[in-house]
C-alpha cells in the first residue's frame, strides 16, 4: 500500500478553514444553548401548567430523537411547514441550538433544585423577591454546581458539530469527507481529520476534567 500525504500538504488551508468553523459552530450553539437552557428550566419548573408541558414537550422531543434527524427536519422539514427558509449554517446551528437547550435545562433545572429549600426560605424572610432570591442566592450557588455538567456538555457538542455535514455545512467533516471523494486518499484523509480533531478537542476534554476536580460538590 502506498501512501500519498501530498494530499494533506497541499489542502491545509481548506482543512482549517472547515476546523475554524467547527469551532465557530460550537462557541455559538453554546452561547445560545445556556441562557434557553435556563430559559426552558424555569419554564418547567413554571406553577402553570400549560407552560411547564410545552416546556416539558421540546426537552423531551430533542432529547429522546438523534441530532441528524433533527438536523435534516429543521433544514428540510421545517421550510414545507411554516415557510421558514435558512441558509444551511443557521439550520444546523438551530438544530444544534435546540438539542443542546433541551440537555442544559436538566442540568439547570437539577442544579437549582439540589439547593436547599431553607435558602430561599430566609431570603425570602429578609425580604427578597421571588426573582431576588432567585438570582442572589439561588443561581449563583446552582451555576457552580452544573458547571462540570456543562463542561461535558461541550465536549460532547464539539463532536456533533460534525454531524451537520449532512446538510453541506463547510465544517471539517465535510470538508474532509468531501475531499476524500474527490481524490480517493481515504487513509490520509480520514487520518488528518482524526489529528485534526484530536488537537482541538484533546484540550478542551483535559479543560472539562479540570472543571470537574475543580467545582466538584461534596455533600
Amino acid at each position: 500500500m502506498s501512501f500519498d500525504w501530498s494530499v494533506i500538504t497541499e489542502n491545509w488551508p481548506l482543512l482549517l478553514q472547515g476546523a475554524a468553523l467547527t469551532i465557530a459552530l460550537a462557541v455559538a450553539t453554546m452561547a445560545l444553548a445556556i441562557p434557553f437552557g435556563l430559559l426552558l428550566a424555569f419554564m418547567r419548573m413554571s406553577p402553570l401548567a400549560p407552560v411547564r408541558s410545552l416546556a416539558t414537550a421540546f426537552v423531551e422531543f430533542f432529547r429522546t430523537t438523534p441530532v441528524m434527524l433533527q438536523v435534516y427536519w429543521v433544514f428540510y422539514v421545517l421550510p414545507v411547514l411554516v415557510d421558514f427558509r435558512v441558509d444551511a449554517f443557521s439550520a444546523g446551528l438551530l438544530a444544534l441550538t435546540c438539542n443542546v437547550s433541551s440537555f442544559n435545562s436538566e442540568t439547570f433545572r437539577s442544579g437549582i433544585n439540589s439547593i436547599r429549600a431553607g435558602q430561599r426560605n430566609a431570603g425570602l424572610a429578609l425580604g427578597m423577591s421571588e426573582a431576588q432570591v432567585m438570582g442572589l442566592v439561588i443561581l449563583p450557588q446552582a451555576t457552580q454546581r452544573v458547571l462540570p455538567a456543562l463542561a461535558s456538555t461541550w465536549v460532547s457538542l464539539f463532536k456533533d458539530t460534525s454531524l451537520v455535514s449532512v446538510i453541506a455545512v463547510a465544517e471539517l467533516s465535510y470538508v474532509g469527507l468531501q475531499l476524500r471523494s474527490q481524490t480517493f486518499r481515504v487513509l490520509e484523509v480520514l487520518t488528518a481529520m482524526a489529528v485534526l480533531y484530536w488537537l482541538m478537542g484533546y484540550p478542551q476534554a483535559k479543560l472539562a476534567d479540570w472543571v470537574h476536580r475543580k467545582f466538584k460538590v461534596s455533600e
